[in-house]
């Protein structure tokens, strides 16, 4: 899967009307948004810190702990969106972090 237009669903609590969706161009712009989205969180429960860090296994756990979440990425050929669940987005937020150079993110 090439990674085109990205649409990732998520249900962050237990409760239906927690249910929102995300749309990015990309799944590089997915994941990047992802982890932007746990950074905000991060800095929230930690705001006199100056520099927030994690490494993977935060975010597979930040991702772990949401009611629902998957992906919707859509596919030149079959000009359809492939439906994606949690383990391929963790998967693919590996990758993204790793194509960073490996470093925390701040």
């Amino acid at each position: 899967m090439a990674g085109g237009h990205t649409i990732i669903l998520i249900q962050p609590g237990p409760n239906k009307v927690t249910r929102t969706y995300l749309d990015y161009p990309s799944v590089h712009h997915a994941m990047d948004g992802l982890c932007k989205d746990f950074e905000r969180k991060l800095r929230g429960l930690n705001p006199s810190m100056a520099t927030i860090t994690y490494d993977v296994v935060d975010l597979y756990a930040y991702v772990d702990q949401m009611a629902d979440i998957s992906a919707l990425v859509y596919a030149p050929e079959p000009n359809a969106y492939i439906p994606c669940n949690k383990e391929w987005i963790k998967k693919q937020a590996y990758l993204h972090l790793r194509n960073q150079g490996g470093k925390n993110r701040r």
